[in-house]
């Protein structure tokens, strides 16, 4: 995609809506911690606790800025034979047009016969994706914490994102930024 590329992209592959189109991408949800920045007095020596284990699963999230909508589903690893059922779930919601970067995971014979339209995005550009700004948000919420197992630290991402997913209008001030507005204005 060219830069101001979008409104084309999407006018070549017939999307005349802005309710369908989600831009996704993949969180790596582990139980290696990370320290968190805290207040404490001059002087006194901040301990917190960490966990190093290697233990992870991948968040794969799908988020509609304009209207404020989010999906999501987790997948074990990044390999499109585990993508690829997630995408087609959400095919068979209201997806009908992904928007998603340029990773291995997000190509290949896996999603040949799912009936959704995907654009890719220029590589190492996380700053075109409003699905990476959700995950700094959770990000946010949920890092800093000892969980003890992956699962725990799965339940608070779903019930962070449940909340989250009940405040449309917090994820459009996330994830609507105004070029998005813009090249879906000019599809109409």
């Amino acid at each position: 995609m060219e830069k101001r590329g979008l409104t084309a992209q999407l006018q070549q592959a017939d999307i005349t809506e802005s309710q369908g189109i989600y831009w996704s991408d993949e969180m790596r949800v582990g139980l290696i911690g990370q320290v968190r920045r805290v207040w404490a007095s001059r002087g006194v020596k901040v301990v917190q606790k960490v966990e190093y284990q290697y233990d992870y699963v991948y968040l794969n999230l799908a988020v509609n800025g304009v209207s404020g909508d989010l999906m999501w589903q987790w997948s074990e690893n990044m390999k499109s034979a585990s993508i690829a059922p997630v995408v087609e779930a959400w095919a068979a919601h209201k997806v009908q047009c992904l928007i998603w970067d340029r990773a291995r995971g997000h190509r290949g014979p896996a999603y040949a016969d799912i009936a959704i339209q995907c654009i890719e995005q220029p590589p190492y550009s996380p700053e075109l994706n409003p699905a990476e700004r959700v995950f700094q948000y959770l990000r946010d919420k949920i890092e800093g914490f000892v969980y003890g197992c992956i699962d725990k630290k799965k339940d608070a991402v779903e019930r962070e994102l449940s909340a989250l997913a009940n405040q449309p209008d917090q994820v459009k001030s996330l994830a609507g930024w105004q070029w998005i507005h813009d090249s879906l204005a000019a599809l109409a």
